[in-house]
Formats: structure tokens, sequence, C-alpha cells
């Protein structure tokens, strides 16, 4: 029997914007709140999580994103603007806005999550909301100190960045965190 592969879709940074992000992560690693931070090259822009999928799915999951890529240019987006999900009374992620062209990251994620749906794969039930992990939280933390933090980093944003490329990633979790490493990629075409 194959060994499952924990994969998901998304749009790599580039190294200057991981380096702007690494900033506010070091504002968030100082408050001393104790939150779980995601290494800077963990961080991606998620369209799609598929979790454990077969090693006979790789190839679909290609297909869909080819697919699905084909019709778009590359486009320009920015991180801008900081939150926690699921809300604040119980936060356990802390994330990092997208703005930009966010008409056309619809479209592409629409798309995508079209293409996967008729390779078998069941559609996201919450809407898509582009964002960037920074820092997870496992325990209750002091709700202040933490609201003092986030209202730091408000107006945080990075400079523009050029969406160029849709990644197939496998995630492999070890107890420093998850490693993650390309199957395939597909870059979006210019004109």
């Amino acid at each position: 029997m194959s060994e499952k592969i924990r994969a998901f879709i998304a749009i790599p940074l580039p190294e200057s914007i991981l380096k702007a992000i690494s900033a506010a992560q070091e504002k968030l690693r100082r408050t001393g709140l104790g939150i779980r931070l995601v290494r800077p090259e963990g961080i991606h822009l998620t369209l799609k999580f598929l979790g454990n999928i077969s090693p006979t799915d790789v190839s679909h999951v290609e297909s869909a994103i080819e697919k699905a890529t084909r019709a778009f240019r590359p486009f320009t987006l920015k991180a801008k603007g900081i939150g926690v999900f699921p809300d604040f009374r119980r936060p356990r992620v802390i994330w990092l806005g997208i703005t930009g062209d966010l008409e056309i990251l619809h479209a592409l994620q629409r798309d995508l999550e079209s293409e996967l749906k008729s390779h078998g794969f069941e559609k996201e039930k919450r809407p898509f909301k582009g964002h960037l992990t920074l820092g997870r939280i496992r325990n209750r933390l002091d709700r202040d100190k933490l609201s003092k933090a986030l209202q730091e980093l408000e107006d945080f944003e990075t400079g523009s960045f050029r969406a160029d490329s849709v990644v197939l990633f496998r995630s492999k979790l070890h107890p420093g965190g998850a490693v993650y490493s390309k199957i395939a990629e597909a870059a979006l075409k210019s004109a």
C-alpha cells in the first residue's frame, strides 16, 4: 500500500517579502506571549489544502493546476494588515492579510477549486480568505497583551510582489514544525 502524501497548493513568496514578514514575527516573538511562529521559509499563500492524498492523485492535482492556471498572467499582491482566526475571543492563528489584485487571486482560486472538483476532490466549504499565517496560539494567553501587539502591527505591510506561479507542495510533519517540498509548479504565463 502506498504512503499518503500530505499536500497543499499555494503561491510561493519571494525572499524579500519573507524577510519583511520575519520582522513582523520578531515583534510578536518579543511580546512573550508564547506564540508558535511559522518559520519564514514555511510562509506561503495557500490556495487549497488537500490533506492526505494518494501518490496516484498527484498527477490529477498537477493536471488541475495546469488547467486552472492556463488563463492567468502574473499579478501583484501585497501583505497588509493583521488579524486572528477564528476570532479575538478564541484566537488560534495570527495572520497577515492580502491586498492587491484580489479579483484575480479569487478567480484563480475558484478555477482551481473547480478543476480539482472535476478530479473528485471535495470543494472547500468555507469561503476563501487569502492570508499568510504568521503563527499559532496553543494556549490561553493575555488578550490585552495580544491586542496591544496586534495594534502595533495593524499598519504593517510588505512591498508588492508578483504572484507568478502556483505550486503543489508536500508537507512532512516533524517535531520542529512542518517541512515543505515542491512536487510540481505551474508558471503563470506572461502575455
